[in-house]
């Protein structure tokens, strides 16, 4: 019987863990799986320990505000791989903490697996020689990782990226409305949907001829929801997110994994991010990439419009929405989701990552 603990600490990862957990099931019935996670990877059989919900911190500042809670987080941690004793511990993304837990658990001589691997080549590209010591298995999901890794001499065993698992089995519900769909999505953390959302509410009076419909994240409740669009009326849609891509014409995309399933559905979006003034300072002083969106790092070049920091307000989101409502820039935004899906794969990178896994000696 295999033993595995996973470390998952935002929504996405929550997905596309659960996706390789029912492929690891499938590898081998008797498998157990515990760790930190969400109600996906629970559905497929994870004993879970912590919610990611509880671990979501991001920022440089909101991370030092929020340090006691992490340090709990790693004692309960290590506490539990201890006393489970997996075969293998599974990271996903989230590298502040899983690239700590990689070190504690390869002193404690436990089999370590990395599946999303930190984006070392945008930032403190030092952690490699850390990934190296510590990682028994890399499993990167963008394309350009591959040769990036090779060139500092590691091996990794690239497996193609796993929304597009996520979509093969599309949810086919159709969102009604009366008016043509704009989508919102603000994130999947409360302290992001807190900064997006007002911003991104403000433009739908500049297009009485759309309904916008806000994407509702996994675990967040309507209260919440209601707390910030208050008296809007503007309809939230929870744990709905690709269908209503599916049906929108347009979307308003907070910074993440949510730019590439709104590009791999075919929707011409805006990409905006904002965070706090000393997080966005220091984040200036060390990432190096040209691009913050997915769609445009993997395409390496603006396929999507950023607005980031002050750039994001509501004035610039409503130009750049009526610029890829126009029928003459949809094409070539189209055009280029196209050159991307093509970059990304095949269907298949779940069940190519659990064998990986498997294999692991």
């Amino acid at each position: 019987m295999k033993r595995y603990y996973f470390i998952v600490g935002e929504a996405s990862g929550d997905l596309h863990a659960a996706n390789l957990i029912k492929e690891l099931s499938a590898l081998n019935t008797d498998a157990t799986f515990q760790g930190f996670g969400g109600e996906r990877m629970q559905k497929e059989g994870l004993e879970l320990t912590k919610h990611y919900q509880e671990m979501a911190f991001m920022g440089f500042w909101e991370v030092l505000m929020n340090l006691s809670t992490i340090r709990k987080n790693f004692k309960q941690a290590k506490k539990e791989l201890l006393e489970y004793k997996p075969d293998v511990l599974v990271l996903v993304d989230y590298p502040g903490f899983n690239m700590r837990m990689a070190t504690f658990a390869k002193k404690h001589n436990i089999k370590v697996v990395y599946y999303i691997t930190p984006q070392v080549w945008a930032w403190k590209e030092s952690r490699v020689k850390k990934l190296k010591r510590d990682v028994d298995l890399l499993l990167p999901i963008l394309p350009f990782e591959r040769s990036f890794f090779a060139i500092h001499g590691i091996d990794v065993s690239y497996v193609g990226h796993p929304l597009l698992d996520a979509f093969k089995d599309l949810d086919s519900r159709n969102i009604e409305s009366e008016k043509p769909i704009i989508a919102i999505l603000p994130g999947s953390r409360k302290q992001e949907i807190a900064t997006s959302l007002p911003i991104m509410m403000e433009v739908a009076k500049s297009f009485e001829n759309y309904q916008f419909i806000i994407a509702g994240a996994p675990s967040i409740s309507q209260d919440y929801y209601r707390s910030i669009t208050q008296d809007s009326y503007m309809p939230v849609l929870s744990n709905q997110t690709h269908a209503l891509l599916k049906e929108c014409k347009a979307a308003i995309v907070t910074s993440g994994t949510a730019t590439l399933e709104a590009a791999i559905l075919k929707v011409p979006q805006v990409v905006c991010y904002k965070t706090s003034s000393i997080s966005y300072f220091l984040a200036k002083l060390v990432v190096k990439v040209k691009y913050i969106a997915l769609v445009n790092l993997i395409c390496d070049k603006e396929v999507v419009k950023e607005l980031i920091q002050d750039d994001f307000n509501a004035d610039n989101l409503v130009n750049e929405l009526n610029r890829i409502l126009n029928k003459k820039n949809k094409t070539q935004i189209l055009s280029d989701y196209d050159s991307l899906t093509r970059l990304l794969g095949d269907v298949g990178a779940s069940k190519r990552a659990a064998d990986a896994i498997n294999s692991l000696h």
